[in-house]
């Protein structure tokens, strides 16, 4: 296969992988509500679905990176999505058991993608590490926008069962068009035994790109869970609230290629840091007014979801612009979403608590609107640093 088609066939499978690792957790939330009617699970534990990808994530990270080191990357995916294929379609069987494993599954499956697909990119393509992350980006976010856009006419349509079945049938797709890539399959094992590499867990940037990561996933999968939920308080319907969940990941889809293009030009980072505190500190900031208004709500939400796009896409950046081979970026993203992933999974089950205790959802916003403050400011210091050592 000649260089161009061999990089065409790279980026394609990589995009169908990339397109896998939210779909399965961003079908969720439009479900919620018949999962808790026809499982008989209560509200108090519906935001564990949620979190227990968060969770996997948060302990797997760092083994997953271990296990490619003696497997190879590519052969890690592969594997691992096998396992995401078999957790997919045990959560058709309706039990709560079979659901909740089924995510955990899932969320081992995931993980993969998540911590490996970024130094998959700074392998094959490092001189076009950002058209690589774009299309990565894109692919994960546009997928798991549509998933949620069909997951919630789909249930008012066909069974839950029918609904997860149809939509798990990507993580299918996916692992089939990688199997060409595993013959490209190479450990990193004997490529890192040549130098001694200092751990990026003792590196002060190993921790600040670990606190963005964290405080990112925070907020997003905090909003992703409730927005529905809130937006019903103002009185909006359920349809409409569900749209609006779609739109908010939508909104950060041009972020692909914004960020990528930004972060390389002088003064792009600043400009980026402050389209980022604008849009996650003080558009949600609108969450908190009582209205009704639909345009006013649409303003705020594609604002805000510029603003996650804007986080998402960074952290990403400071994967494979701060550090300087691949396995480095494989072990500083493990890291990252190790560490962040456990602070993520909070987020969801937390203030599910805190809503039924209180009864108000503004507590919430200004909480996530001081931790969007405290993002932005680690990713000041982030963008000022050097890249982590060797």
């Amino acid at each position: 296969m000649s260089t161009k088609k061999s990089q065409t066939w790279f980026l394609i499978s990589m995009m169908l992988i990339a397109a896998n690792l939210r779909l399965p957790i961003m079908i969720i939330p439009p479900l919620l509500n018949t999962i808790e009617k026809q499982l008989g699970i209560p509200k108090s534990m519906v935001g564990l679905i949620t979190s227990i990808p968060l969770i996997t994530f948060a302990v797997l990270s760092p083994i997953i990176v271990k296990i490619a080191k003696k497997w190879g990357n590519e052969l890690t995916i592969f594997v691992f999505f096998l396992i995401l294929i078999a957790g997919s379609y045990l959560r058709i069987i309706p039990t709560a058991l079979a659901l909740m494993f089924g995510t955990f599954l899932v969320g081992v499956g995931i993980d993969s993608g998540n911590v490996l697909v970024p130094a998959v990119i700074k392998d094959q393509m490092p001189d076009q590490i950002p058209l690589g992350t774009s299309l990565y980006t894109l692919s994960m976010l546009l997928i798991g926008a549509i998933g949620t856009a069909l997951s919630g006419i789909f249930i008012t349509k066909i069974s839950l069962q029918s609904t997860l079945a149809i939509l798990s049938v990507m993580g299918i797709i996916a692992t089939t068009f990688w199997i060409p890539r595993l013959k490209n399959n190479q450990r990193t094992k004997e490529q890192i035994e040549e130098k001694t590499y200092r751990s990026v867990w003792n590196q002060d940037l190993g921790w600040l790109i670990t606190a963005f990561f964290g405080l990112q996933s925070i907020v997003y999968y905090s909003f992703i869970t409730w927005l529905p939920s809130l937006l019903q308080s103002h009185g909006i319907s359920t349809i409409a609230s569900s749209n609006l969940l779609t739109l908010l990941q939508l909104s950060g889809l041009p972020c692909s290629f914004i960020v990528p293009f930004l972060s390389v030009k002088k003064g792009g980072m600043k400009k980026l840091l402050t389209m980022l505190f604008l849009g996650y500190a003080v558009s949600p900031l609108g969450y908190l007014l009582p209205s009704e208004n639909i345009i006013f709500l649409t303003i705020i939400t594609i604002l805000t979801g510029f603003g996650s796009g804007l986080a998402f896409n960074m952290a990403v950046i400071f994967f494979t612009e701060k550090t300087t081979n691949p396995y480095q970026t494989a072990e500083v993203s493990g890291m990252a979403q190790s560490a962040g992933y456990l602070l993520a999974a909070v987020g969801p089950t937390l203030f599910g608590l805190i809503q039924t205790k209180t009864n108000s959802w503004n507590l919430i916003i200004v909480i996530l609107i001081v931790l969007s403050v405290l993002l932005t400011t680690s990713g000041i210091f982030i963008a000022r640093h050097s890249p982590i050592k060797e």
